[in-house]
């Protein structure tokens, strides 16, 4: 039988697995950081509305530019971003991966090489190897701040041509301040120059300023964001850049003819008139997000400061293990949630879960379910 091995494909894809979360049929699903409230039913009808008109005229083929999308959501950053953008700064794709997957394919590829600081979000890596782009894996610290000073030496050293930040960073939800941008940006300009790729998928969840401003100026500077996370439309599919206007004429060397169905951008434009419910929503996940970090770390979890709609967590310490097992082994930890009905996401930090922020009352099955792990985990252990 023929296997993917067997196959003419490229040798830096062998023994790679594709992207993707377990998809489980349990009671609490938390484990894809999907806003957990559904489409507002006016935004629906409005969708209705927009799509309606969009399929009179599917015979054609949509705007290539995506104009009227582009300069909506220009108008959404500079109202929200804290910094003014036009369409010709902004570029829309289907995802933030496929926004990356075009940066990639313009400003990486063979014999060209691209650095993230690990643990980040694998599909930095992932797109870079399936562009034939070569990955570094930089420095973090302890905490998953990351490490400024190594950072900017590995910059030097390695001169690579596109530096990933993720900013709150997934999946440990730390943000990134300013300066730390700043500094990594220079290093990549002085040993190059290099494109610097700030991901701030989950920048409207952050206690901080985005980083959009940082684009003034710096023509190699990108920001990428998404409608999934904050617009509760991860079923859409739309991702977008905000830089200068040169970056936007370079990805559109790649892009595919006509990448952005009418229908997408239909879509995206009636959510885009609803941007105050949406960010209704958003601000109850933050305080839900603030309340998982809060009740985790009474119970002694070891729980990392987050800044996006999840939180990154790990037993007590003082739970020794059970039969050589360590307790903060986390695929352990991650079966034994499942098993309390709540399906999380392993990403393979030694010790460390992520959790999404629900609805109150997922959060708290999620949070009942981790105090009946801890009581079982201490019973085993006083026997």
């Amino acid at each position: 039988m023929t296997g993917i091995d067997d196959l003419p494909i490229r040798d830096e894809l062998r023994g790679k697995s594709p992207y993707g979360a377990p998809q489980l049929d349990v009671p609490v699903r938390l484990n894809t950081n999907e806003n957990p409230y559904p489409l507002p039913e006016p935004l629906v009808r409005r969708i209705g509305e927009r799509v309606t008109e969009a399929a009179r005229h599917l015979n054609r083929y949509p705007d290539r530019d995506a104009v009227e999308l582009r300069t909506a959501l220009a108008a959404y950053l500079t109202r929200t971003a804290g910094h003014a953008v036009e369409a010709a700064n902004v570029w829309a794709a289907n995802g933030s991966n496929e926004v990356l997957q075009q940066l990639l394919q313009t400003f990486g590829g063979p014999g060209r090489t691209a650095i993230g600081f690990e643990p980040s979000y694998s599909m930095h890596a992932l797109i870079s190897r399936g562009t034939g782009t070569g990955w570094i894996s930089g420095p973090r610290n302890d905490d998953f701040t990351i490490d400024v000073d190594a950072a900017v030496r590995t910059i030097g050293e390695q001169r690579p041509d596109v530096v990933f930040i993720c900013s709150p960073n997934n999946p440990t939800g730390t943000a990134v301040d300013a300066g730390t941008v700043l500094a990594l940006y220079e290093a990549a300009q002085a040993a190059k120059p290099s494109l610097v790729v700030v991901d701030e998928a989950y920048g409207e969840f952050s206690h901080g300023d985005s980083l959009l401003p940082l684009i003034e100026g710096r023509p190699n500077l990108v920001v990428s964001r998404t409608m999934s996370k904050a617009f509760g439309a991860a079923g859409l599919r739309l991702g977008y850049l905000a830089a200068h206007p040169a970056v936007v004429d370079a990805v559109q060397l790649v892009r595919l003819p006509y990448h952005l169905s009418a229908v997408t951008q239909a879509t995206a434009l009636a959510a885009l008139e609803h941007t105050d419910t949406l960010l209704g929503y958003v601000e109850q996940l933050k305080t839900e997000r603030d309340r998982l970090v809060t009740e985790l770390r009474a119970m002694g979890c070891e729980v990392t400061d987050s800044d996006a709609n999840f939180v990154q967590f790990g037993l007590p310490r003082s739970l020794k293990g059970v039969g050589g097992t360590p307790t903060d082994d986390a695929h352990t930890v991650w079966q034994a949630l499942l098993d309390h009905g709540v399906l999380v996401r392993d990403n393979g930090v030694p010790g460390r879960l992520r959790v999404t922020a629900g609805t109150p009352a997922e959060n708290d099955a999620f949070l009942d379910a981790v105090r009946a792990v801890i009581k079982e985990r201490s019973t085993k252990e006083n026997r």
